[in-house]
């Protein structure tokens, strides 16, 4: 399921450069370190608690613009629902797709923002643009 997303995420971004950013990396930057690896991919990754010096700190619900000004796609894995908000909210002031991974089962908070459920081979998702 995990390659599956990765792989959207590629799909998404194949043949040019692309700025894609992860909110929220927590421990689990498996999918990050692997997107990193795709030469035509400048990846950022931010959380309000850095698990070590790749991440950026900061936080979701104050965000530094700067740092997604120019981001492409925006994606979550598993954000609690209070945060999810503010994702959408980050997303459409910078003009960014965005892909949140919720937990299985989980509704989303985006209010009155409707984001589409994707499937793509074994992984669910949901996307905005």
């Amino acid at each position: 399921m995990w390659q599956d997303f990765r792989d959207y995420i590629i799909s998404e971004s194949e043949n040019k450069n692309v700025k894609i950013a992860e909110i929220g990396v927590g421990k689990f930057d498996r999918i990050a370190n692997e997107l990193s690896q795709k030469e035509n991919i400048t990846l950022i990754k931010t959380d309000i608690a850095p698990a070590d010096d790749s991440i950026i700190r900061d936080d979701i619900r104050n965000p530094n613009l700067d740092l997604y000004s120019d981001a492409d796609i925006i994606y979550s894995i598993r954000p609690p629902s209070e945060l999810q908000p503010y994702l959408v909210k980050l997303a459409l002031k910078v003009d960014s797709q965005l892909i949140i991974k919720p937990l299985t089962n989980e509704d989303l908070n985006t209010g009155k923002v409707k984001m589409k459920l994707k499937n793509f081979r074994k992984a669910s998702f949901y996307c905005l643009r």
